[in-house]
């Protein structure tokens, strides 16, 4: 079993215009709404590998239910809250000559919802994986991840954090299998800047001496570098392309690395899936499909593992 636990989904709202006018009437060429959230892009792509995952988190008011008919209309299972107040957030995303975003602040979660969720966490089994994914709500507390980091340590299934800053580091206590930060977010944790691969790679060893099992740090144009339990240090270039958005790349990234995993337990295959996949996300204008993903991967030239999949 997969879960997926998004604690501040959204409908986002994206909106394609031309001219970088500000206080002034805008009128958009094109707009599209997606079901948005980290751990809900995860569950998404999975689906496109047909991997079954669990999507968990919060809804409310009619843009929650929106939220939850958009997914069952792509196939995700979910398992959201429904809470009795408020609305899911709605994040706007103008597109144009400059890329503009207004993210919502999301509704109240009481205490008995945040419980509920918790309780959710009691299917797990050992084996499993639970992916836990973006910021916490203001509404809940500072350690709601260790909460449910501890549950799902006590079940003995594998965690997969994306998250940043003091979060990833709290996490790491709970010794996650992968935690998948950017080359950015790896840098401002220890105060440095980090240009190269073979950097990124001394700071990522960082995070294993801290807990974490495995390493993934995506790096742009740059490819990514896996550190794994093993000892192994692995590079992977990126795929070639043209960027059209960036949003959910990295979510597609981890989708792809798990992915590639469960098919081959290979690092090195699940790698250069989880490269192939985020970058496909990255040259579409939303997430990766399975087509564009396998189409960069026989570009790789590493396609003996596509069989399994």
């Amino acid at each position: 079993m997969v879960m997926t636990i998004t604690l501040n989904p959204s409908l986002d709202y994206v909106a394609e215009t031309v001219g970088k006018a500000t206080g002034s009437v805008i009128r958009t060429q094109h707009e599209t709404i997606y079901p948005g959230g980290k751990g809900i892009n995860v569950s998404l792509v999975l689906k496109q590998f047909g991997i079954p995952s669990k999507a968990l988190g919060f809804c409310a008011g009619f843009t929650g239910k929106e939220l939850c008919r958009l997914l069952s209309e792509a196939g995700c299972d979910e398992d959201m809250i429904e809470l009795a107040d408020g609305f899911t957030r709605i994040n706007v995303k103008v597109s144009g000559a400059r890329e503009t975003e207004l993210n919502g602040s999301g509704p109240h979660i009481s205490q008995e919802a945040f419980s509920a969720l918790i309780q959710k966490l009691s299917a797990l089994q050992a084996g499993d994986f639970v992916v836990l994914a973006g910021s916490v709500p203001a509404s809940l507390p500072s350690d709601a991840y260790e909460q449910l980091l501890s549950v799902a340590a006590s079940r003995k299934a594998e965690v997969i954090v994306d998250v940043s800053g003091a979060l990833l580091m709290r996490a790491l206590t709970f010794s996650p299998w992968l935690v998948k930060p950017n080359h950015h977010e790896l840098g401002e944790l220890f105060g440095v800047t980090i240009q190269t691969r073979e950097e990124a790679a001394h700071y990522a060893k960082k995070l294993q001496e801290n807990g974490a099992r495995n390493v993934l740090v995506s790096m742009a144009e740059q490819g990514a570098v896996l550190l794994t339990e093993n000892g192994e240090t692995c590079f992977a270039d990126a795929p070639q392309g043209t960027l059209v958005n960036s949003v959910g790349a990295g979510d597609s990234m981890v989708a792809g690395f798990l992915a590639g995993w469960l098919f081959t337990k290979s690092f090195a295959d699940a790698l250069q899936l989880g490269i192939c996949t985020g970058s496909a996300t990255a040259f579409s204008p939303w997430l990766a499909k399975k087509e564009s993903v396998l189409s960069l991967l026989c570009e790789s030239g590493k396609t003996d593992f596509m069989n399994k999949f």
